[in-house]
């Protein structure tokens, strides 16, 4: 590929960025209902025509971080070292996702709410999540010499890391004063993962 061509595409690549972060901001500001294509445009600077290069609806566009993030994410699980065992893998990454500085957890739970409160938002959600978990399942299925297709482990190893970063980042952002980051949650829920989730003793702290 050459460098105009490379050019080209990263210049595609930060319209669209910018054209959903466009569409997020103004949903969460206004409504998902009364976002338009044309106010979406205007916010980051294009035609309405672009707009429709790059998106069919802006359904699409706010979505559109969520399977971006899922390539993201597949291309630095293959990246791990090949020997590192799959759970230190996934902690690896997931600690990486919520401590990255270049992230604001709180927008990312506040989009995650403005998709489930949205029907039209939820039913593009049902459609692109079958993407998205055969690109993630696909990645792990690829580093345990397991099949997606007929395996239970790669299917139930991916929702199973994706809970305990839901999980760990929802107790956080519930009450921000805890003594633990959203790192330390997230080690702490695939520890307890990891060791079958025993039952917790009260007189114990878990961790």
């Amino acid at each position: 590929m050459t460098s105009k061509s490379c050019l080209r595409d990263r210049k595609k690549a930060a319209t669209r960025t910018a054209l959903s972060d466009a569409a997020v901001s103004l949903a969460r500001a206004v409504g998902v209902d009364a976002v338009t294509a044309d106010a979406i445009a205007a916010e980051a600077g294009v035609s309405t025509r672009t707009f429709h290069n790059y998106f069919s609806s802006k359904e699409e566009a706010i979505l559109y971080r969520f399977e971006t993030e899922a390539t993201v994410w597949m291309h630095l699980l293959r990246a791990r070292p090949a020997d590192e065992p799959i759970w230190d893998s996934l902690e690896r990454l997931s600690v990486d996702l919520v401590t990255d500085p270049a992230r604001r957890l709180d927008e990312t739970v506040a989009v995650m709410a403005l998709v489930e409160d949205s029907p039209a938002l939820m039913a593009r959600k049902v459609e692109m999540r079958g993407r998205v978990t055969r690109i993630l399942g696909e990645a792990i299925a690829e580093r345990t010499g397991t099949d997606i297709d007929t395996d239970l482990y790669p299917n139930l190893l991916q929702m199973a890391a994706g809970a305990a970063c839901k999980a760990a980042i929802e107790l956080w952002l519930r009450d921000t004063s805890t003594a633990a980051d959203p790192g330390e949650l997230v080690s702490q829920a695939f520890r307890q993962i990891r060791a079958g989730l025993p039952q917790p003793n009260p007189a114990t702290p878990q961790s």
